[in-house]
């Protein structure tokens, strides 16, 4: 007989299948952030899943309780949630985050308040940037419009100074190396005017910081006035003032989640309304928005440091703020003979109509009941 026992077969056992939803989609559904803000924020130990410290692959179902910096998650369906989208005429001067440590005005000071959900930007404009700047209830949205692979065209009104020739021109469509890689404008249209500051309209695909600048001045010019008039199919309201905002409805929504592969909304809160109605409610938005510019230069002033000196005494007789030797009648600062180039009320020059605009009508602070 043989000494030897059968060795037994090791069968080796698959991990089993954890249910669930990814934490960071669950969290961009809830309205905390887009999809990749939240990869981040687990990364850097934010978020916690039943009060242990989430890891990037973390699934989670609808019982368990989610923190973000301490502070409970309502996790929502998505059949609770209703997607919402909204423009917003983002002036010169406010920041795209929701705070800053130096206390500049942001673009979410404005933004309407409302119950169990956040507004989403998708994509950003630095400070000094002007335009259409959207924003939605429903973090996957965002991150599926900010994403390059879907090819979203973003359009910008620019301001440039400096020579611009037909090679440079080319040379912008062809693509020129930055320092996070290659760019190019997909198109690019000169408006009417010559000079030395021009008009032109641009569109890319994608959205990397300050890149319609640095592109710009990688051909030795300068963008001192950028304005940015549409996002895919939707352009900025000319009903809408700088600081204000509007909804757009369900016919708009749905037209972005096809865009980007999503299936559509079936509900929204946007409520009909005639022309008085719109009249009356455009009228208050101006005046809200008017009291807000007008609260920020008082809190601005607030913080000045008086004046040590008075400035000197003009001769008489002259003008103040006219440099000498200017022409009676001109502008102060202008150059003689130079034609104004500077859009009227800080909309951008007569382009292409508008495809899409919002309804206008407010949003609504109530969610869906």
């Amino acid at each position: 007989m043989s000494d030897k026992t059968p060795s037994k077969k090791i069968v080796s056992e698959k991990p089993a299948k954890v249910s669930g939803e990814k934490l960071q989609k669950v969290l961009a559904r809830a309205g905390v952030g887009s999809r990749r803000e939240m990869e981040l924020w687990i990364s850097n130990g934010r978020v916690t899943v039943d009060t242990k410290p989430a890891v990037l692959g973390d699934r989670v179902s609808e019982t368990q309780q989610i923190r973000v910096d301490g502070h409970l998650v309502q996790i929502t369906t998505k059949a609770d949630q209703v997607c919402r989208v909204i423009a917003y005429h983002k002036p010169e001067g406010e920041i795209c985050s929701r705070t800053d440590p130096e206390g500049r005005p942001t673009v979410f000071n404005r933004l309407p308040t409302i119950k169990g959900s956040r507004w989403i930007a998708i994509g950003r404009l630095d400070i000094n940037t002007s335009g259409l700047l959207l924003f939605t209830t429903d973090g996957e949205l965002a991150n599926r419009l900010m994403h390059p692979r879907f090819e979203v065209e973003r359009e910008y009104a620019v301001r440039v100074f400096g020579e611009v020739n037909d090679a440079m021109i080319q040379r912008l469509r062809l693509g020129v190396e930055l320092e996070d890689g290659k760019a190019n404008f997909k198109k690019i249209k000169a408006l009417p005017g010559e000079g030395l500051n021009r008009w032109f309209h641009v569109v890319l695909t994608e959205g990397r910081n300050r890149e319609v600048r640095r592109m710009w001045e990688s051909q030795g010019t300068v963008v001192n006035r950028l304005i940015r008039v549409r996002y895919g199919d939707l352009l900025l309201p000319k009903h809408l003032p700088a600081g204000g905002y509007a909804e757009y409805p369900l016919e708009d929504v749905n037209y972005l989640r096809k865009l980007v592969s999503m299936p559509e909304e079936l509900q929204t809160l946007v409520k009909p309304e005639d022309r008085n109605e719109r009249r009356r409610r455009m009228a208050s938005m101006k005046r809200a928005v008017r009291k807000h510019q007008i609260a920020s230069k008082t809190e601005g002033k607030r913080g000045e440091k008086p004046a040590a000196e008075k400035s000197p005494a003009t001769k008489p007789g002259s003008k103040p703020d006219t440099k000498p030797g200017s022409k009676p009648g001109s502008k102060p600062g202008s150059k003689p003979g130079q034609r104004p180039t500077k859009p009227t009320n800080g909309k951008a020059p007569a382009g292409r109509k508008p495809v899409r605009k919002p309804t206008g009508k407010k949003p609504s602070r109530e969610g869906r009941g």
